[in-house]
């Protein structure tokens, strides 16, 4: 992909009315000869961005004593194994899993965390992800983790052959942007079937703006 080109639809995107508050800006990919059906068109992908996303990911921690310490210097909210009892009430629930992004647990407690949190966190896809190394030794090192983290975006595909993911907001240069979508473009044309034949389009679009696609 010639990242003029990414340049181009990004300045594109720069040039629409201007918003009173800060947008981000998203990448949208229509793919094509490819089954969403099949484990060929499932993909979960977590990408971390060169030059960070629009707003640092949120970052909740299951863990035992083992872990408690690096817990509360290093997460935004850690949850303590002794006090999963606590979190009964649906509303509360619901809430937390929207709140935050990636979840991490430890992983002598997964079964704990499961019983307690697994029916929220499931329908969202936020259940700890071992291929992620979303599941912590109980002697973990969280500081790198962690900071790495805040910076990574998720690409899934779900029920339409679709992607859509942020490479960060309108603050950020042209430069560092496009960088980013190079970073998850990259990637995905190594976990596509066809790499960039399965891509139809790229569509580059601010929150509340149009779409611009990408000339290739």
């Amino acid at each position: 992909m010639d990242q003029k080109k990414v340049i181009e639809a990004i300045q594109q995107v720069r040039s629409a009315e201007k918003r009173k508050f800060t947008q981000g800006i998203d990448v949208i990919l229509n793919l094509k000869e490819l089954d969403v059906n099949k484990d060929e068109g499932k993909l979960d992908e977590f990408i971390p961005l060169p030059h960070g996303r629009a707003s640092p990911a949120k970052v909740c921690i299951f863990v035992g004593p083992e872990l408690k310490d690096q817990g509360q210097k290093f997460a935004d909210l850690m949850i303590l194994s002794d006090d999963f009892g606590k979190w009964t009430d649906a509303r509360q629930l619901r809430k937390l899993v929207r709140d935050y992004d990636f979840f991490l647990g430890q992983a002598n407690i997964m079964p704990l965390v499961a019983k307690a949190f697994a029916k929220y966190l499931g329908p969202l896809g936020k259940v700890p992800n071992p291929k992620a190394g979303h599941i912590l030794p109980p002697k973990a090192n969280l500081e790198p983790l962690i900071k790495n983290l805040r910076m990574t975006a998720r690409v899934t595909i779900k029920k339409a052959p679709t992607i859509q993911f942020s490479i960060g907001s309108e603050k950020m240069t042209d430069e560092q942007l496009a960088d980013n979508f190079k970073a998850v473009y990259d990637r995905l044309l190594t976990k596509l079937p066809k790499a960039q034949h399965n891509i139809k389009e790229i569509l580059v679009k601010a929150t509340m703006g149009k779409p611009v696609k990408v000339v290739q």
